[in-house]
């Protein structure tokens, strides 16, 4: 079976909504990506989180088989962020951001890890991905994400990041922002131009857009009555959809690339029913294909 190498930030979240909140959660791209990777594929964690990291936290990744062996524990606090939404959940609004131990991270990869069949690079400084590229060897498929600082702060080094990536995950604002083009449709395939074979264009609640080659493929996001937290849902569906993608034999097809982000948009929708991990450690298989059944029937229609 494929295994999956993940990069990215593991910290401790404050977040608040209008239906509750919760204080010094488990959360950073890191965590979210490759619980929900997990779930499909075996899965390696690079990150670094300070002595004050509850023990808790790391046994949570352990029992759902994520390998930690890459987690650094160093001196210091581990990340911080704070943050909250209003009715308006597509909406973080950044209360307050401390890098703490992540401002000096140094990505090493452990021997075993360089030779990872998939690889996540999940939100961090662009430098730092390309710092993660520069030691593995030959993976199947690279992928990375990224954000509106790292477009802004340093778009040259993430543009270096994106020629040498398969597949790039952003929201729409960063879409637009980025390439400057008020149409997703413009936009992605300019993103397409600059050298990933996949762009995927995350939209919320409004679902997913895909751009390969010359084809486009538009995904809803699962419909709830209920949403708690979105925090971490762009970093689960881009798990969901590395984790199914490795656990298929073979080549990427186009076929396989629609199933993924399916499953990349389910696994979403359970992250958001409640705060951090808080649903994804309940969540079971059988759940998941139900609610893939679930979706295929909602976009679904003949020509008759």
């Amino acid at each position: 079976m494929n295994t999956i190498l993940v990069v990215g930030s593991v910290g401790l979240d404050n977040v608040k909504t209008p239906f509750g909140e919760t204080r010094e959660a488990l959360g950073g791209s890191a965590t979210y990506a490759s619980y929900a990777a997990s779930f499909f594929s075996p899965v390696r964690m690079v990150a670094v989180v300070g002595d004050d990291f509850p023990k808790k936290h790391i046994a949570t990744l352990e029992e759902r088989g994520v390998d930690v062996g890459g987690v650094e524990i160093v001196k210091g606090k581990t990340f911080r962020w704070s943050g909250a939404y209003e009715y308006d959940l597509n909406e973080a609004h950044t209360l307050a951001t401390e890098l703490n131990v992540l401002e000096h991270f140094r990505p090493t990869l452990p021997a075993a890890y360089r030779k990872s069949d998939f690889v996540f690079l999940a939100n961090i400084d662009p430098d730092l991905q390309l710092s993660v590229l520069d030691q593995i060897e030959r993976p199947k498929y690279v992928a990375c994400d990224t954000m509106n600082l790292w477009i802004k702060t340093k778009p040259a080094a993430l543009k270096e990041v994106i020629k040498r990536v398969d597949f790039l995950f952003l929201n729409d604002g960063e879409a637009r922002q980025f390439t400057n083009s008020p149409s997703l449709v413009k936009a992605g395939r300019i993103l397409q131009s600059w050298g990933p074979k996949c762009v995927l264009i995350k939209k919320g609640e409004h679902g997913a857009l895909m751009f390969e080659k010359n084809t486009f493929f538009a995904a809803p996001a699962f419909p709830l009555e209920e949403v708690y937290d979105p925090t971490g849902a762009g970093d689960t569906f881009a798990g969901g959809f590395i984790g199914y993608l490795a656990r298929q034999e073979g080549g990427v097809t186009e076929t396989l690339l629609r199933k993924a982000v399916v499953h990349g948009s389910v696994m979403a929708s359970f992250t958001v029913e409640k705060f951090s991990l808080e649903r994804l450690t309940s969540l079971t298989p059988e759940q998941i294909d139900a609610r893939v059944r679930v979706l295929k029937q909602l976009a679904h229609f003949d020509l008759d």
